[in-house]
This record gives structure tokens, sequence and C-alpha cells, in this order.
């Protein structure tokens, strides 16, 4: 990708998380490089992009509107670009975004056929809080997210469904006993925090929460050391590397189960390289 087209996609990214830290960091450049990269494009246009306040990064009004066109600009770039590829000799960085467990369980026979299909092409895999995977899809920094698949899929991503997993309630094996009274150990947002209120709710429970972690592997640690009782899939627990210290509280009925998918926006199914993934994984 040329640099004008590289500048777009760091800015772009930077109007996503509008944290310059965390897009230094994921974008692979540097704090200054990332603070000239915005100057430069602010002096092209002529307007201040970003707002830098007490509060926070915020984009201007022309911010707004620059990430409109640098959106329309970086697909006509991937268009034009996907004309002059030889479809047999697929090449380019494919981002994909998946949780620890997903990356160690899923995406080896996932992935593989792709790969084997189209040796040229190269994995950017990224990896963070399960919560955090269709907003990083939607906000363009993957073009691939493996992740909980929420009962209503928005407009704009298609989804193809890769495994379902139950929901389960664990404590720490040496614990006494608590049934499903508390602490909790819940995710702080997330697909799995919303089906474990929905579940606690209906049986007339209001949850002390004891810890708020970001991520399912994070969770289970906390309930291993004994800071409360979990709601975690049990694709995470079967692979925990501290399984053998937590054990499952029996309930009659536990929350609805988790649905994981191969996601991906529906515009980029007309990119070659995603597409190439969504045909191998029909």
């Amino acid at each position: 990708m040329s640099d004008q087209y590289e500048e777009l996609r760091v800015f772009l990214h930077l109007a996503g998380t509008l944290n310059f830290g965390r897009t230094s960091l994921e974008c692979h450049v540097s704090a200054a490089t990332l603070t000239r990269t915005v100057q430069r494009l602010e002096s092209r246009v002529g307007h201040r992009l970003f707002d830098r306040g007490p509060r926070g990064v915020s984009l201007t009004t022309e911010g707004h509107r620059f990430r409109e066109y640098a959106t329309r600009a970086l697909e006509l770039w991937h268009t034009y670009r996907a004309g002059h590829q030889d479809p047999v000799e697929l090449s380019g960085t494919l981002g994909v975004f998946a949780t620890v467990t997903a990356c160690q369980t899923l995406l080896p026979s996932l992935l593989a056929p792709f790969l084997a299909a189209h040796p040229r092409v190269r994995l950017d895999l990224r990896t963070g809080d399960a919560a955090t995977a269709l907003a990083r899809l939607d906000e363009g920094e993957v073009e691939v997210a493996v992740a909980g698949v929420p009962h209503r899929v928005p407009d704009a991503l298609v989804t193809r469904t890769v495994a379902v997993t139950d929901l389960v309630f664990v404590t720490a094996r040496e614990r006494p006993d608590p049934g499903v009274r508390g602490p909790f150990v819940l995710p702080r947002r997330g697909l799995v925090r919303e089906a474990a209120q929905r579940w606690l709710r209906a049986h007339g429970r209001a949850p002390v929460i004891g810890a708020e972690p970001d991520g399912h592997e994070a969770s289970l640690t906390l309930v291993a050391l004994g800071c409360g009782t979990g709601v975690v899939p049990r694709l995470v627990l079967d692979h925990s590397a501290v399984r053998e210290r937590l054990a499952v509280v029996a309930v009659e009925r536990g929350p609805d189960p988790l649905t994981i998918g191969l996601c991906v926006r529906r515009p980029d199914l007309r990119r070659p390289l995603v597409a190439a993934l969504w045909s191998l994984t029909a």
C-alpha cells in the first residue's frame, strides 16, 4: 500500500479509537510518527481533523467529513488493486481478530485451507477482549473477526457459524460451593455479560459483582483465585490453563448458549482475500 493510502488507513484507525496510544500500538507506528501523520493530513485539508481536550480526543466536523472521504478512497483503491490480482496467486495481508482461546481452538482448522490455497497471503492476527471484536471489525481495523454473534446481527455484517458453546457457572474447586449466589466475576461488557444478567434477572437474583475483567481468560484466573463465581463459555473453560483449579456449578438450565461466527463486513465480500476465505469456509 502506498504511503498516501497508509496514512488514510492510520487516520481511520485513529478516528475509530480516538486514542493516540492505542492507534500507535496497533498500527505499529511511533507516537511521533502518528502525530506527524495527523499534522500532514490537517495541513493538506486546511482544517483540524481532531480536537484534543481534557475529556479526550474527538473528531471535528471536518474530521467526520474527511473520515467519509478516506473510507471511500480506500474502498476504491482496494477495488482497483483487486482488478490487477491474479485470482490464483492472491497476495497481500488479511487482518483477523480472535480471542486467545479462538486462536488456539478454532483458527487452525478454519484458516489452514485458506493458507494452503493462497500461500502468498500474510495474516495480521490480532487478539484481545471478545467484547471488542465486532467493534474492531466495524471500525475497519481488521477484515475478519471470529467472535460471538449477537441475536440481531447488524445489517452491515454477515456471519457464518463456526461453533456453538454452552455458558457455564464456575467457581474455585476448593471454595465452599456457593450455589449461584455470588459474588460474581462477570466480563465488563459483551454477549456473555448480557446473557448472564438475563439469566440472573429471570431467576430473581440481584448479583453482587466481585470483579469485572476484560476477557474470559482473565475471568477464569480471578475465579480460580477465589474472587467469586464466573460465567464463561465452556470452550474457554475446557482449554484454560487453570481448569484443574475450577469446578462447574450445576444449574438446572444455564444461560443461552453462545454462537461463535466468522464475521465480515458485507461490502468486504467484494475484496479478493475476504471472498477467498469466505468461499473456503462454506
